[in-house]
């Protein structure tokens, strides 16, 4: 009987999780478009699982125009109450203005540096940090890093990108290689 290999222990349990660890989190994104799609998801989940946004993933992509923030940057008061009726997504008044202002900043960032990617590459001189973590215990929620890039972000206008989700922002898009030691993509992303 062939060992399975081991994960990062967040992702046991759940198929949609596993699927997710193996395959994207950590992976360098350098497109601006799946930027700022982990940026609105990561807004979305803000005081609640991620999980649950993975699982409310697919309707996102429908509700905000394929996560094109050229698209959404444009979005009025009659497509935020569509929204706001919309069960498939978090239907948080908040959250929903704030990922229409996010795509205005993202794509005004976008411009002023080329792309979006540039900007927040900028910030780990293009390479991921290769974290070396033996525990899931002793990756921190936040670090000093992703609080200057919040501050950064919020001095330029942007919501929901506190120190934590910026963390999460940066381990989702592989800003930051946060897999175990002992995790097989570790080595791999």
């Amino acid at each position: 009987m062939k060992k399975e290999r081991e994960r990062c222990p967040w992702c046991l349990g759940d198929p949609l999780y596993r699927l997710y660890h193996d395959r994207e989190w950590g992976v360098p994104v350098h497109d601006d478009r799946k930027l700022f799609e982990f940026l609105l998801l990561e807004g979305a989940q803000a005081g609640l699982s991620w999980l649950g946004i993975l699982r409310k993933r697919e309707n996102y992509r429908s509700a905000f125009a394929g996560f094109r923030p050229e698209e959404i940057s444009g979005f009025d008061s009659r497509k935020i109450s569509l929204l706001l009726s919309n069960p498939g997504i978090v239907r948080n008044r908040l959250k929903i203005a704030s990922a229409i202002g996010n795509a205005r900043l993202f794509l005004e960032v976008a411009a002023k540096y080329g792309s979006f990617a540039k900007f927040i590459w900028g910030f780990v001189d293009g390479r991921p940090i290769r974290n070396s973590w033996r525990r899931l215990a002793d990756i921190p929620p936040v670090t000093p890093l992703s609080i200057r890039i919040s501050k950064e972000m919020k001095k330029l206008g942007f919501k929901f990108v506190g120190p934590t989700i910026i963390y999460s922002h940066m381990q989702a898009t592989g800003m930051v290689n946060d897999h175990l030691l002992s995790c097989f993509r570790h080595a791999e992303v």
